[in-house]
């Protein structure tokens, strides 16, 4: 059981993967290749789990494999409830953080607005007082 958990974690990844832009070397007939050859196993390590299961386990624990596929459906809906929510969190944080970033940029704007204004008038005012006590020296 936990090879085939492992195996299909690895299953998972390169599902994940191939909806990302890939920069890796491998080609895409390698890609494929290694993704048929992982659900081969899979599917037959869960057809030896099942016969295990089915005609080797004791008859005290009954209908093992039917009891083992429906718990086994009930986790996987769990995760994928789980994931999804992961999923819907780290989407809110991201857009949280975006927001933050906008209003940060914002304020900045405009307070790189407001500080040009004062030393542009700052400055017209002491070009203006230079401007008189030069005429006053000169006698104007």
């Amino acid at each position: 059981m936990d090879s085939y958990d492992a195996i299909s974690k690895l299953f998972l990844k390169e599902q994940l993967e191939a909806k990302q832009v890939y920069k890796g070397e491998e080609s895409i007939g390698r890609r494929a290749l290694k993704r048929i050859l992982i659900t081969t196993r899979l599917d037959a390590m869960l057809a030896e789990i099942r016969e295990t299961m089915v005609y080797k386990a004791p008859p005290e624990l009954g209908a093992l494999w039917s009891k083992f596929e429906e718990m086994w459906q009930r986790i996987v809906k769990e995760q994928e409830e789980a994931h999804a929510e992961e999923l819907r969190l780290a989407q809110i944080a991201s857009w949280r953080r975006r927001k933050r970033i906008a209003e940060a940029k914002s304020k900045i704007a405009w307070v790189s607005a407001v500080i040009f204004v004062v030393l542009w008038a700052v400055g017209l005012m002491w070009l203006t007082t230079k401007s008189a006590t030069m005429r006053m020296s000169l006698g104007h």
